[in-house]
């Protein structure tokens, strides 16, 4: 028998020293070292045991043969831990559940050295069980005296910690719809001047960019700038991507994907949708790797049968992030001049996949879009935006800092670096946090004075969110000002043509969806 080679083989492919495995298996560490070395072999007892704890037949452990039998009642079917992506794996996120739950006002800071040690577990059972504990522990976890925010998920709750906004006039229809075109225009543009450096950060992208002469940014990025020796310089892997001098229409991207996906919800079920019916659209016309952190928890929730807002909360340590910030626009473009009524659509939307933050994230910027169909003051829009938010959250103070820091005069290199401060780039949390990002395309609308080429350019070179930013500043910009103000420099390589991964939609005309916005304002 090999029992003692078996043992070994696989305590050696789980990364487990003897006396780990002695531990693991309530025994002590020299009856490892005998069976390993052939001196003793375990009971019949202990054999089942460790059959459990590899999850592998008593057959595998004595004679090296895999069971044929389908089932066995000494074996589990598993998944392969190893194998999940961390987005489907709540241990695997747990430093970021840790600072999200900080961030909240939850008082967990003694359980911190736990989830340091699981953290830094391997991917495995064990792993994945003891982070469903600490799931247990953040769901009963009491807010912390002194926590001076007040966050709530529910939009009549919300609705008391918010303000009216007086607005103008809506345009006539002719301005209105080179305002709507703006919009379609400048999200699609902003975010294909983000789309190639998705993921650098600034330590990489700003010596990037001036020594390929596009710094302070001011065009797209070329495949012509990404020679050999930028790519053996720099560690982030600029072959990957599709550049502006090689399109065929702008690729797909989650960030127009739910601009046309939010058009087909309401050519479907109408302005009265349901949170419901939103899921029901992301789990009918996308692919599961088309969602990403707490788009893909959420997606993965509703396969399993949570159902908004429930989806949003179940194991998703992301729910603060910039998700459902890049889903909101539609809500603003068929809403001109009522941010409220996008906020709550907006509202709708989010909380399938956000809580708090998350959910403010969307509504402020469907709002903001609202509001930028009747004025280009960026200033207004701004305030439009946060009307509709709880002047008791930290996404509004947050954005009311960048706001007073401009009014107070403040130079635009200090802005971002007190945004830089505030939220550290070089980690998931901070690249990715709803708040980090909202205060860059804020002070973007605000430095670029409405510009479009300045305020799209300043998004992007700050690094964090580049696509996403991008896209949400040209989409404020385009809609404020309409599409004459969108140089064809970034309009000709995108050839008026937008590629998804829409289930059913495929490649559109942007010209197209931009007329069927012009019904859903009409109807």
């Amino acid at each position: 028998m090999n029992i003692g080679n078996q043992i070994k083989e696989l305590r050696t492919k789980f990364k487990l020293s003897q006396d780990e495995l002695a531990v693991r298996l309530n025994v002590s560490g020299q009856s490892i070292r005998s069976w390993e070395t052939g001196t003793s072999v375990p009971s019949i007892d202990t054999l089942i045991a460790i059959s459990d704890f590899f999850n592998v037949s008593v057959d595998y452990l004595v004679l090296n043969r895999i069971s044929t039998d389908t089932f066995s009642g000494s074996q589990s079917i598993k998944p392969a831990y190893s194998s999940l992506h961390d987005w489907e794996s709540y241990s695997a996120a747990l430093s970021e559940e840790y600072r999200q739950c900080i961030d909240e006002g939850l008082d967990i800071e003694n359980f911190k050295p736990l989830f340091d040690a699981v953290s830094a577990l391997p991917k495995d059972e064990i792993k994945e069980k003891l982070g469903d504990i600490l799931f247990e522990i953040v769901s009963s976890a009491k807010q912390r005296d002194g926590y001076k925010y007040i966050e709530p998920n529910d939009y009549e709750t919300i609705k008391l910690y918010t303000t009216s906004y007086s607005l103008g006039e809506v345009p006539n229809k002719a301005v209105l719809k080179k305002k709507i075109d703006g919009a379609w225009m400048g999200r699609v543009c902003g975010c294909m001047l983000g789309k190639p450096i998705e993921g650098i950060r600034t330590n990489e992208l700003i010596p990037f960019l001036k020594e390929t002469g596009n710094y302070p940014m001011h065009r797209y990025i070329y495949k012509t700038d990404i020679t050999a020796e930028i790519c053996d310089k720099y560690a982030y892997h600029f072959k990957r991507r599709k550049y502006a001098d090689e399109l065929d229409g702008m690729p797909a991207d989650d960030d127009t994907n739910y601009t046309v996906l939010a058009q087909q919800i309401i050519e479907k079920y109408g302005r009265s949708f349901t949170s419901t019916d939103v899921a029901s659209a992301w789990v009918d016309r996308q692919s599961k790797n088309a969602y990403c952190t707490a788009e893909r928890v959420a997606f993965c929730n509703f396969i399993k049968g949570y159902e908004p807002p429930h989806s949003a909360i179940y194991k998703n340590p992301y729910r603060e992030w910039i998700g459902a910030q890049i889903r909101g626009d539609y809500f603003g473009y068929i809403n001109p001049g009522d941010p409220k009524a996008a906020a709550e659509m907006a509202w709708r939307d989010a909380c399938i996949s956000h809580v708090k933050n998350g959910i403010y994230g969307e509504m402020f910027v469907s709002a903001m879009l609202a509001a930028a169909a009747v004025t280009n003051d960026m200033q207004k829009i701004i305030s439009a935006g946060l009307s509709q938010i709880p002047y008791t959250s930290r996404l509004h103070e947050a954005v009311t800092d960048v706001l007073n820091m401009y009014n107070a005069g403040t130079a635009k290199e200090d802005c971002f670096d007190s945004i830089h401060k505030s939220y550290d780039e070089y980690t998931g949390y901070g690249w990715c946090h709803t708040i980090s990002n909202a205060m860059i395309v804020t002070a973007a609308l605000l430095y670029g004075n409405g510009n479009f080429e300045s305020s799209v350019c300043t998004a992007v070179e700050t690094g964090f969110d580049t696509d996403c930013n991008g896209a949400t500043v040209g989409s404020i910009t385009g809609m404020a000002n309409g599409i004459d103000c969108i140089p064809e420099i970034w309009t000709k390589p995108i050839q008026d043509t937008l590629h998804t991964d829409i289930f059913g939609v495929g490649t559109v005309k942007i010209s197209e969806c931009a007329a069927l916005t012009m019904k859903h304002i009409e109807n």
